[in-house]
C-alpha cells in the first residue's frame, strides 16, 4: 500500500489559502452599502445603509459559512423592490476595501471603519497599571 502523504482527512481544510486581490466592487442600481448594527442568527442582521435606512438584512446563502460578517462590517446590500425594510447581503468589504471606498467617496464620511481590524500593533487597549498600587506580599 502506498504511504498517505497528505494528511489526515482535515488536510485540505486546514491549508492556508493565499490571498487574492480581488478587483473592488461598487454599488449599482438597485444596491447600496451599509454597515452590520446587530447579529439577529439565522442569518440575518440589521444594516444601516448609507441612504440613512435601517433595514433588516439577510445573508446570502452562497456567502453562508465561507464568509464571516461582523459586527461593524461594510457590505454591499441588494434591496427588495417589494419591501423598502428588508434587504440582502451580497458582499462584504474588508478594512483595507472600505478605506479604498472612503477615498473614492463612496462611502460617507460619518461611516466607522474598523481600523484595528487587521493592523496589530500591540497597543495596551486602554488598560493602566499603577507600579505603587501592588500588592506587597512580604506582609500577607
Amino acid at each position: 500500500m502506498p504511504k498517505n502523504k497528505l494528511g489526515g482527512n482535515k488536510a485540505k481544510r486546514a491549508k492556508g489559502g493565499e490571498k487574492v486581490k480581488k478587483e473592488l466592487e461598487f454599488k449599482e442600481d438597485g444596491q447600496e452599502y451599509g454597515q452590520i448594527l446587530r447579529m439577529l442568527g439565522n442569518g440575518r442582521c440589521d444594516v444601516q445603509c448609507c441612504d440613512g435606512t435601517k433595514r433588516m438584512c439577510h445573508i446570502r446563502g452562497k456567502m453562508r459559512k465561507k464568509v464571516w460578517c461582523n459586527l461593524g462590517d461594510i457590505v454591499l446590500v441588494s434591496l427588495r423592490d417589494f419591501q423598502d425594510e428588508k434587504g440582502d447581503i451580497i458582499g462584504k468589504y474588508t478594512a483595507d476595501e472600505a478605506r479604498n471606498l472612503k477615498a473614492y467617496g463612496e462611502l460617507p464620511e460619518n461611516v466607522k471603519i474598523n481600523e484595528n481590524a487587521d493592523d496589530d500593533d500591540g497597543s495596551d487597549d486602554g488598560v493602566e497599571f499603577d507600579e505603587g498600587a501592588g500588592v506587597d506580599i512580604d506582609n500577607i
